[in-house]
């Protein structure tokens, strides 16, 4: 591989301990390998026996040295490599090298961080913004997790209400959304209300399905330790020792975001979840999401976590698509019906 004369090289020597086998590092038929060599073209990485050696820019090879150790640090825990997993520690690592990721959390602190375990499957968080929204759940009592569709903002703050719910931080879980795009037609919608709420209402259910033996989840629903209900039960009541989010927060109006967070009680915890770019609200009416921004930003004990493209662990495109639509709508405006 050809190297440009005007940058520094190094080599590097990573030995790998005997305790883990070099195809859980470098995984099935090289995979893994593979994703890093691809992310550093300017490094050539040989392995022989347990020793890795990496030879090129300077930079990159300690880049290269610090993803092996994170690697080896995650191994250490009992969990293996996936190939998402290297591209975001790849991404973490790039990020702090180059002031933005403040240098505090390691990759291998972000993905061995667990949330909750259930039926043998862990909720962990995959990225550093996500872990800091976690930790941000932790050490404040509202927290706004903003950012685009598929950033983990309402299934790990689900997850977050289950663990505090299961360690008795809480003695009941309130979950709540807007129907906004219902509207002045619920009465034309067949069935009771709850028939007419329920599909908005369904993301919610299905979350809880994941994180909660779903036998037990009629029985919690029944004794009114799990409450699921749309934002306007919300209006009159004061929520105590509970832990209470509002998701599609961006539907809200100003009015009802202000109703909302006064509803806050003692020994209780809100999020708030939403995406700015998708808002449904009628033409004229301004997301309570947005403006809240403008009026909590600097009052104690309220955090806003923002996500982004960067965040999203659905299918790989829905970040590209989130970033094109992104890059459309600064170039001709809001794709949105509501552009306010």
């Amino acid at each position: 591989m050809t190297q440009s004369s005007t940058q520094p090289q190094a080599r590097a020597q990573i030995k790998v301990p005997a305790a883990h086998p070099m195809v859980m590092l470098l995984g099935s038929g090289d995979s893994l390998l593979r994703v890093i060599e691809s992310a550093f073209p300017a490094v050539d990485i040989h392995v022989r026996g347990n020793e890795i050696s990496a030879t090129g820019d300077a930079a990159d090879v300690a880049l290269v040295q610090r993803l092996f150790d994170e690697m080896v640090l995650v191994l250490r825990t009992g969990l293996p490599m996936t190939e998402d997993a290297v591209e975001r520690s790849i991404a973490m690592l790039r990020a702090s090298g180059e002031g933005n990721g403040d240098g505090a959390e390691t990759p291998a602190e972000v993905l061995t961080q667990n949330i909750l375990s259930n039926r043998g499957r862990t909720i962990r968080p995959k990225t550093l913004n996500q872990k800091r929204y976690v930790d941000a759940i932790d050490r404040h009592t509202i927290v706004f997790g903003i950012g685009p569709a598929g950033t983990g903002k309402t299934y790990l703050a689900m997850a977050k209400a289950v663990q505090a719910l299961q360690s008795k931080q809480v003695s009941r879980i309130i979950l709540t959304r807007p129907a906004v795009e219902a509207g002045e037609r619920l009465g034309f919608l067949p069935g009771t209300l709850f028939d007419k709420i329920d599909p908005y209402l369904r993301p919610l259910y299905d979350a809880l399905h994941d994180m909660l033996d779903p036998d037990s989840i009629p029985r919690l629903m029944a004794a009114g330790t799990i409450e699921v209900a749309p934002l306007a039960y919300m209006r009159g009541r004061t929520l105590n020792d509970a832990f209470i989010i509002l998701d599609e927060a961006q539907n809200t109006s100003a009015e009802q975001m202000k109703m909302f967070l006064t509803r806050l009680g003692f020994d209780s915890k809100i999020v708030i979840t939403g995406d700015v770019t998708q808002v449904d609200l009628p033409s004229g009416t301004k997301s309570g999401l947005r403006q809240v921004q403008e009026i909590l930003q600097d009052v104690d004990d309220v955090h806003f976590s923002r996500l982004t493209s960067q965040d999203v662990v659905r299918h790989k495109l829905v970040g590209r698509i989130v970033d094109a639509y992104e890059k459309y709508d600064n170039a001709n405006g809001p794709t949105g019906r509501n552009g306010k």
